[in-house]
């Protein structure tokens, strides 16, 4: 989901959106508390309307409340299931798929138990003849239940209940001789589709934004491999062929060894080329796969911290692009661009960044900002040889320099280096 030609994703490879509160962590946090909050201030308000009433006797009141906290933690629990954790857990991750999750089964010991609770709650108000509310907690627990199956299977069950709702709603309404028999048949079934309605809506939302995360991993893998196998294809290339005239150069002269040694010599001595110049393509293509170039890494950065849900703004100056700048200047700053988005995704919870990079009065400056830092572990180095404390003394060597702001929540880093190609030194540039 993240990079380009650099592996900047692999030197973070459990990071994940949802650590930072702005990925499926998050959105996972909201879905549960809106269903079970809803779900159980519904279930209260409306099993409060009957339960306390004066002709209820006590002891129903406390069969009632305990079968109504047994369901609420029952509900609790099945959606924790149904939606599973998101952070960096293999376990709980080869449970995201909703197909994987049901072919493991549901939880059947608490779906029982939420059932059990259900059936108190729904019988006692239907013994007495109450026609609307004693459909609340069977269309909480169908909704639940609706939850671990399939689509069809899903809507089966739904107008399955639908039919035994509107069936038993009647039949109350006949009993009781209410003359309002439309209200008794459509107040349960409007009750069963409302929930159903609802909290399968909202499960349909997590659902598609969970298979997005996981496509959005898996471009970022595929983007990886893509970068793994370029690169084995210019070895391919470059030493496919060298390799192979080394090879029948090496048989030629082994035959020539004893009738003719000096032509044998001369075809050892295009051997010893050969492999020399096959050393120099291979460092050659190493050093092109491992240089790291600002317009490359600002096209990545962009990429990576816009996939971990970070809006990301990116300005050039007027005064030319980063292709104006000396090789030397461009890798540099190349790696401060890294380290600084690497940063951002590590330690704070930034949900706007932005990356401006200009060149004014003959030096190239290079801002990168976020709005989200946590603590001070932006300014401490975990990593001696690529830290921001490491690139400063490097800037420094070349001329430049390299500054650290923090304003509040806002952290910014900017780095600045001659514009010049005569202010670099031979090894300025080096890696």
């Amino acid at each position: 989901m993240r990079d380009g030609p650099s592996e900047q994703p692999s030197e973070q490879p459990n990071q994940r959106p949802g650590q930072h509160g702005t990925g499926l962590s998050g959105f996972r946090r909201y879905t549960w508390w809106s269903l079970t909050g809803g779900i159980t201030v519904s279930l209260v308000l409306f099993v409060r309307a009957w339960a306390m009433d004066e002709g209820v006797p006590p002891w129903i009141r406390g069969v009632t409340g305990l079968s109504l906290a047994v369901l609420i933690v029952s509900v609790g629990v099945l959606l924790g299931r149904r939606l599973p954790r998101v952070p960096g857990d293999a376990r709980d991750r080869s449970r995201a798929s909703p197909t994987r999750e049901r072919a493991a089964g549901p939880p059947v010991g608490w779906l029982v138990t939420g059932g059990l609770a259900t059936t108190v709650l729904g019988a006692v108000p239907l013994a007495s003849r109450d026609d609307g509310l004693w459909a609340v907690a069977p269309a909480v627990m169908v909704s639940i239940t609706a939850m671990f199956l399939r689509p069809a299977h899903r809507r089966t069950l739904i107008a399955g209940a639908v039919v035994v709702a509107a069936a038993l709603g009647g039949s109350v309404a006949l009993v009781s001789e209410d003359s309002d028999r439309l209200l008794a048949v459509a107040f349960p079934v409007g009750t069963v589709v409302s929930f159903a309605w609802v909290a399968l809506g909202m499960l349909w939302a997590w659902d598609i934004a969970d298979r997005l995360d996981q496509a959005r991993h898996l471009a970022a893998e595929l983007a990886v491999k893509d970068e793994r196998l370029r690169f084995a294809a210019d070895l391919h290339d470059i030493q496919g062929h060298h390799l192979q005239v080394v090879a029948l150069k090496s048989e030629l002269a082994e035959r020539l060894a004893e009738s003719d040694p000096a032509r044998a010599a001369a075809e050892m001595r295009e051997v010893r080329r050969l492999a020399s110049d096959a050393l120099r393509d291979t460092r050659a293509v190493v050093q092109g796969y491992r240089r790291t170039t600002l317009e490359d890494e600002i096209a990545n950065a962009s990429k990576v911290l816009t996939a971990a849900g970070i809006d990301t703004a990116v300005e050039h100056g007027r005064a030319g692009g980063a292709g104006t700048l000396p090789e030397p200047a461009r890798h540099i700053l190349g790696l401060v661009m890294r380290e600084a988005t690497t940063n951002v995704l590590r330690h704070s919870r930034a949900r706007r960044a932005h990356i401006a990079y200009d060149v004014e009065d003959g030096r190239a400056r290079l801002r990168i900002g976020n709005d989200g830092v946590e603590d001070d572990r932006l300014q401490r180095e975990t990593d001696p040889g690529t830290g921001l404390r490491s690139l400063t003394e490097r800037l420094e060597r070349a001329g430049g320099t390299l500054d650290r702001r923090r304003d509040g929540d806002r952290f910014e880093v900017v780095a600045a280096l001659p514009a010049d190609a005569h202010a670099y030194p031979a090894e300025a540039g080096a890696r």
